[in-house]
């Protein structure tokens, strides 16, 4: 099973609000989700980003592959350096 971490639309017509889930590659864009990992409102000024940092780690630890909008949330937040941290500091031991 390939897992993406992926935007979910909500919120109503021409007010979209995000959340970002852990998803498998083969369901809907709105269907099953596996995890919520936080959520993004682009309409807010400047737009809200709320993302659990833990989880989305574990999630990217465990090889889960995030669109490029979500890869671009997770640098505004600076978890794909971290991630980027932490897999160099497992590959030099």
């Amino acid at each position: 099973m390939a897992v993406k971490l992926r935007l979910m639309r909500m919120g109503a017509k021409k007010k979209p609000f995000y959340r970002v889930v852990a998803a498998d590659s083969r369901t809907k864009r709105d269907g099953k989700y596996i995890e919520l990992i936080g959520t993004y409102n682009p309409v807010a000024d400047p737009a809200e980003i709320k993302i659990n940092e833990e989880v989305a780690l574990k999630w990217l630890s465990e090889g889960a592959i995030p669109t490029d909008t979500v890869r671009s949330l997770f640098s505004r937040q600076g978890i794909m350096e971290k991630f980027h941290n932490q897999k160099n500091k497992k590959e030099s031991k």
